[in-house]
């Protein structure tokens, strides 16, 4: 039976969903959505697992008001809310980076890592993109100036769901409307403030010690899938799949080949 939950952290309300009995894994959502985009993974870990999601500040139902915060702190209050002393974490996007920065200043929080086209801490932004690719960063760039937050939508779900390099509206259909709904309510949230620095993650992935499994689809952004690649190779414990014919979104395109590659994750780690 799922269960909802609030944690009041300073200057925000997590809201989340709990359900499930074991070994505890907690979902974290890309920037571009909320923890609607992990109802799949959810449903089907929950048989023996606790299954955990939450909305970050300002997405899904969660409320913030503008101040200094921490994801990684709020992470923790999710987690101590919870009595979630050790969990599995699976992160996507910006929520893999929360993922990672928590696994190097508290590992013994984590049992592993679960990372989806993961963004990392300190890792620089690509210094070019093919021309076709800047026209449209271009144009976006040119619809956050106007305000136009409907533009800036449906081109955000253009490079996070159908893929920089794919046509406009490859995915189509409930996936695609959840996607906006999702994306739409962070963009129309009022501004959150700044989060809190964190020490530079990308040299430190040596030091994650717990199993790391990254994944990423083959239409996202080239330095994401490059980076995707080097956290496998480089973590002591790391384990690498590509998804074909999938973007920045996997799990929601091909929630089959993603959950059983999970589940035999899980299942080979122990947990």
């Amino acid at each position: 039976m799922t269960q909802t939950f609030v944690v009041d952290v300073p200057g925000a309300r997590l809201a989340g969903e709990v359900s499930g009995n074991g070994p505890v894994v907690v979902f974290l959502h890309a920037g571009i959505a909320d923890r609607r985009m992990w109802r799949t993974e959810m449903d089907r870990l929950s048989i023996d697992h606790r299954v955990i999601a939450y909305g970050r500040r300002g997405f899904g139902k969660s409320e913030a008001r503008e101040r200094s915060f921490s994801h990684v702190d709020d992470l923790i209050a999710v987690l101590d809310h919870n009595r979630a002393e050790r969990a599995v974490l699976v992160g996507c996007s910006q929520g893999g980076r929360i993922a990672i920065d928590l696994a190097l200043m508290h590992p013994e929080r984590v049992s592993a890592l679960v990372l989806v086209a993961p963004a990392v801490t300190g890792a620089p932004s690509p210094a070019t993109y093919p021309p076709s690719i800047a026209a449209h960063i271009e144009e976006l760039e040119s619809a956050e100036e106007d305000q136009d937050l409907d533009r800036v939508n449906e081109l955000e779900a253009w490079f996070w769901l159908d893929g920089p390099s794919s046509q406009e509206g490859r995915v189509q259909g409930p996936l695609r409307d959840l996607f906006l709904d999702m994306n739409s309510i962070a963009l129309h949230h009022p501004e959150i403030g700044e989060e809190r620095s964190r020490p530079a993650a990308l040299p430190r992935i040596g030091q994650l010690g717990m199993p790391v499994l990254t994944i990423w689809g083959d239409l996202d952004f080239e330095h994401i899938q490059r980076r995707s690649a080097e956290i496998a190779a480089t973590a002591p414990k790391g384990e690498a799949f590509l998804i074909a014919g999938t973007a920045h979104l996997p799990n929601l395109e091909q929630p089959d080949l993603f959950n059983d590659r999970l589940r035999a994750f899980l299942d080979k780690a122990g947990f």
